[in-house]
């Protein structure tokens, strides 16, 4: 249960660590469907995440974000007073490795130009090329 009643608990796991688990005011998703905020009192809903930034917003006057992660796939559940976040891959921005994130995007890009006329050839290609760079998106906004 939330420590407020205006606050969401949010927690954000992936196979190797919980990331975050606080309360906080709103959580902005990358879902496959574009971005989603999320506030107390939401209707409940599960959505499917993509390739993008988790940002959760706090502080004083409850618009600050206080964290923020890149995240590539998996689930988020929205309950009225929590937010679930079950990512397959989450990094905070520095812990991004950008000469990696471009190499990601070369294989991407490669795998984009060989995949004929294989639907799931080229989807899987977009999938990589849509993580790269939005690891890369993430890395650069730190700055």
């Amino acid at each position: 249960m939330a420590e407020d009643s205006n606050q969401l608990r949010v927690r954000l796991v992936s196979p190797e660590r919980t990331l975050f688990d606080h309360p906080a005011t709103a959580v902005d998703l990358p879902t496959l469907s574009g971005c989603m905020e999320t506030l107390y009192g939401a209707a409940p809903l599960m959505a499917e995440l993509g390739a993008g930034d988790v940002t959760i917003h706090g502080g004083p006057d409850g618009l600050d974000a206080i964290a923020r992660y890149n995240v590539s796939w998996g689930f988020a559940e929205v309950l009225p007073d929590r937010v679930t976040i079950l990512a397959n891959d989450a990094l905070r921005p520095e812990e991004i490795d950008v000469p990696r994130a471009e190499e990601q995007l070369d294989r991407g890009l490669q795998m984009w130009r060989e995949a004929g006329d294989s639907e799931t050839a080229y989807d899987e290609a977009l999938r990589v090329i849509a993580e790269a760079e939005a690891k890369m998106a993430s890395a650069a906004e730190r700055h």
